[in-house]
This record gives structure tokens, sequence and C-alpha cells, in this order.
């Protein structure tokens, strides 16, 4: 059984939308060997991460930066994950009111010290809300689900 762990600050009810996609995307071809849980960073622990095959991250763009919940999340586990799980697929998301451009150089920063490999481009949703940012997540999910369980990451 391969396990993805979610870690998502859903602030809004547009934001909770988008965590309700992307887990559909993860349950969408009912795939056997694949189990999931979501954990909102301020819950999410570092045995969680360490117990995980692969990680979707989640976060709205603050002030240009990721949540500070999101934040507070890579402050607790950096260094109890640090050695054990370096290589672990990840990807994100973001909800951006601007542009995403300041959250996903931290994100991606922060990732790249943990020694993870980004499996799938991050996807911001930027701007107005559109419609098409759910599909964009549930997508997210799908791909990643299924290219755990194919053993492609």
């Amino acid at each position: 059984m391969k396990k993805i762990l979610i870690v998502a600050h859903a602030p809004s009810p547009n934001t909770q939308l988008m965590l309700s996609c992307l887990l559909a995307g993860i349950e969408k071809n009912d795939l056997p060997n694949i189990s999931f849980q979501h954990i909102n960073p301020l819950q999410a622990q570092p045995s969680d991460v360490l117990n995980c095959d692969a990680i979707i991250l989640g976060t709205t763009e603050n002030l240009g930066y990721m949540s500070g919940a999101l934040k507070d999340f890579f402050d607790r586990i950096y260094y109890p994950c640090l050695e054990t799980k370096q290589g672990l697929p990840f990807s994100y998301y973001i909800r951006a009111g601007h542009d995403g451009t300041g959250t996903k150089i931290a994100i991606d920063n922060i990732c790249n010290g943990l020694k993870w490999k980004k499996i799938q481009p991050e996807v911001i949703c930027r701007g107005e809300w559109r419609d098409s940012f759910l599909d964009e997540c549930r997508n997210i999910g799908e791909n990643i689900a299924c290219g755990l369980d194919f053993g492609i990451y």
C-alpha cells in the first residue's frame, strides 16, 4: 500500500472546494494500492511525512508568500525529515489572488533543501476565481495517485 499525504491550508469555501477536488482526483480510479490522508498543516507532524510515499501541498498566497500554516508545517518537519525523506515525490497547488511567484519560490526553495523530488509541475490558480481551478486540482490528485500506483515514482 502506498500512501499520499495531503497537507493543505484551505481557509475559504473556494480553497475547500479545491482540496475536495484534489481528493476526488486521488479517488477517481479506485486504486486499491493507494491510500491518502489530508491533514491541516497546523496538525501535521514529522511522523506523518515519515510515513508517506508522496506528498501534495496546498496553500493560499498571503502577502506574496505561502500561508503561515504551511510555513509552520515546514518549520516543524524540516530537520526531523531532512535525512530520511530525501527524494520524496511531491507537488503542490497555490490559490493566488495575484501572481503566486513569491509563494512558488519559497516552496521550491524549502523542498529543494529537503531534497524532495517534484513529480508534477505546480498549479498556480491566479487571479479571479475560475471553476477551471477545480479541474487543475483534480488532475494533480489523479496524476500523482496513478503515477504512484504504476510505480513511476
